[in-house]
């Protein structure tokens, strides 16, 4: 399933609406489509959190919805794409989390810092990494034993096309192109073995960083705080892929375009960590519930810093993977 949270457009007051995309173009009103079944609203479709609470039970239901729309096509509880504005799938997450799991974002950002004090050494670096294979930057070795991670504020998650307001204190905003999952169904000390069945789908994720203020704070040891913390900051969507059709989800093409102009290109297949294991270290006697978001970590060559460029005011980003869609957003 291709979830989705919208509001109609001609109607921007509505609550917001717990949908399934279908065919591409078409978005279904879940909770409409129930009551038009049954003649009565359905507690699974009030929001994305009640929907992932509910778990098989919840994906039960839309799928009779989805059967009956593709059979009746009844056209009081569909919506064309263009017609809706699509917000984050879980507009409030319960809690954010964002590892790094990609190693050559790690020593590319941190050369790329080193370079604005000491452009030699950063020069030098490049030269024997190419010569040894191996950067002067690697990471630690815990980093390679555990997915370390910062958890971020849910509250300041947008979706797809939304606004991205420039914090009056940074100089330098960036784009971070990651991917992300939310949690399914609760949990505590999960293996992973059994850690695929805890999630409930895959999106896009884009961590905007104010990144003169994030190196500040984390010469400190600590952090990231204002580097990150900015209302509208976290833009999550479009869509709520469910895996059943995400088959290979550590192989997936990413990139990102600024302007229409292509900036960065990865693959997932580089995730030193995957989902499951990253699952398995943070329930290690942490329960962790539906709803939750979890994301990968920028994937190398995927953020302005690393490329030494910079996001501007009125810049579109657009952030596209493979199989989970395009999230694009301006920068005001």
């Amino acid at each position: 399933m291709k979830l989705v949270t919208f509001v109609p457009r001609l109607e921007p007051q509505a609550t917001a609406t717990v949908g399934v995309v279908l065919d591409g173009d078409t978005v279904v009103n879940l909770q409409a489509g129930r009551q038009m079944i049954a003649g009565s609203s359905s507690p699974f479709f009030v929001d994305m959190l009640a929907f992932l609470d509910a778990g098989e039970a919840a994906r039960e239901a839309a799928q009779q919805v989805i059967d009956f729309v593709c059979t009746q096509r009844p056209p009081e509880i569909t919506y064309s794409l263009c017609d809706v504005q699509l917000l984050s799938p879980v507009p409030q997450p319960r809690s954010l989390r964002d590892c790094l799991v990609f190693e050559k974002h790690l020593i590319q950002a941190t050369r790329s810092v080193i370079s604005w004090y000491l452009p030699p050494l950063a020069k030098l670096d490049t030269w024997l990494e190419k010569l040894r294979g191996r950067s002067l930057f690697s990471p630690p070795k815990f980093w390679y034993d555990s997915p370390v991670y910062y958890k971020g504020n849910p509250f300041s998650v947008v979706g797809a096309d939304a606004k991205v307001h420039w914090p009056a204190y940074t100089q330098k905003l960036d784009y971070e192109l990651e991917i992300g999952i939310f949690i399914g169904k609760k949990g505590r000390n999960i293996t992973e073995g059994a850690a695929r069945s805890y999630i409930a789908g895959y999106t896009i994720f884009n961590d905007f960083s104010a990144r003169d203020i994030q190196i500040q704070e984390m010469k400190c040891r600590l952090g990231p705080a204002k580097g990150k913390d900015f209302d509208t900051g976290n833009a999550i969507g479009p869509y709520l892929i469910t895996p059943d059709e995400v088959p290979q989800p550590y192989n997936l093409t990413m990139s990102a375009k600024v302007n229409g102009e292509k900036w960065s290109q990865g693959n997932s297949n580089s995730m030193h960590f995957t989902f499951e294991e990253i699952i398995a270290y943070i329930s290690k006697d942490e329960t962790l519930y539906p709803g939750e978001f979890i994301g990968s970590g920028t994937v190398g060559n995927g953020c302005g810093l690393e490329l030494n460029r910079w996001l501007k005011r009125t810049d579109v980003v657009e952030l596209e993977v493979e199989s989970l869609g395009v999230l694009r957003n301006v920068i005001v």
